[in-house]
């Protein structure tokens, strides 16, 4: 049986219990210090006390850097084949 780790991560008030693996503990951390430092910022800037408003707040900006971060990494992906291709074209028309 795997060695699982027994944690709790406080977000909003809350304490949750979680049953981790070791190596799971840093990023799970940094993330909910990332949550908590994220309501702080909010709760300051938008003077929004009910903590459901925060989360939710919360959840979309973290949600929002996710898909574009995707989105990025997929522009890039396609300006690296754009060039390849060209460089194929260049390469092709040079030993022709």
């Amino acid at each position: 049986m795997e060695n699982k780790l027994k944690i709790k991560i406080s977000i909003a008030d809350r304490v949750y219990p979680l049953t981790i693996d070791p190596s799971r503990e840093e990023g799970l951390r940094k993330a909910a210090k990332s949550i908590q430092d994220m309501m702080k910022q909010l709760e300051q800037s938008y003077a929004v006390r009910d903590k459901q408003d925060v989360l939710a707040m919360c959840a979309l900006q973290f949600a929002a850097r996710s898909e574009q971060h995707i989105i990025d990494k997929s522009d890039d992906h396609e300006e690296v084949q754009d060039r390849l291709q060209i460089l194929d074209d260049l390469l092709n028309q040079h030993l022709s």
